[in-house]
């Protein structure tokens, strides 16, 4: 996200290593903007802990504090010394007047990230491991507009370890997930990319999973 932010220096706040900056369920009234470093975003599903994503900067989170006054949905902890500039309503609400393109620009990234965290959940109430890994597949296809759409064939830049934290997989199973699909000749492993070789026949797959968890 290219935003001039230099007048709000002020609202800077950094974290340490480690430190968690907030926890699930607890009441909140900021969100907060990375500059730089990562943030671990996650979710207690059960009695597991589940990655939800690792936030870069540009990137940011706590944003439902702001839109829709509820209790924090997820942890978010400092992957590195995490530097934020940390928004409240009072000052949002000068942000937003005082500067109406970066307020516009603002909107559009609240919707898209409400959008890709509800997505990321989605994946979360699978149970079934092969069916999460699929559907984080298809939520890449979803995101990627360099994709042909009218071919069944997708191919993604990324890494097995990616793919293990979208799914809240450890890496060695989302492995044995993926060695299974590449077995069974649905997806290719390459050395700089994995090659999705009928997206139909995932969705399908997905869509299947989904509708027996449901009955």
């Amino acid at each position: 996200m290219s935003l001039s932010l230099s007048a709000f220096e002020r609202f800077a706040v950094i974290f340490q290593k480690g430190d968690i900056i907030f926890c699930e369920h607890e009441p909140g009234d900021s969100f907060y903007l990375i500059q730089s470093g990562r943030v671990h975003i996650s979710r207690v599903m059960g009695e597991i802990e589940k990655t939800i994503d690792i936030l870069q900067p540009g990137e940011i989170f706590g944003e439902m504090a702001i839109l829709e006054e509820v209790p924090r949905s997820a942890n978010a902890v400092a992957l590195d010394q995490v530097k934020t500039l940390e928004f409240n309503r009072a000052n949002f609400e000068i942000l937003m007047r005082g500067n109406p393109q970066i307020a516009m620009k603002l909107l559009k990234l609240f919707s898209k990230r409400i959008y890709d965290q509800r997505r990321r959940f989605m994946i979360l109430t699978l149970d079934d491991l092969q069916a999460r890994v699929a559907d984080v597949f298809l939520m890449l296809a979803e995101t990627d507009p360099g994709q042909n759409q009218d071919s069944e064939k997708r191919e993604f830049k990324t890494s097995i370890d990616d793919i293990a934290h979208w799914a809240g997989l450890p890496t060695d199973k989302c492995r044995e997930v993926i060695n299974h699909f590449v077995s069974q000749r649905r997806i290719e492993v390459l050395s700089d990319r994995i090659v999705m070789k009928n997206i139909n026949e995932f969705v399908r797959f997905v869509a299947a999973r989904r509708r027996a968890a449901s009955s």
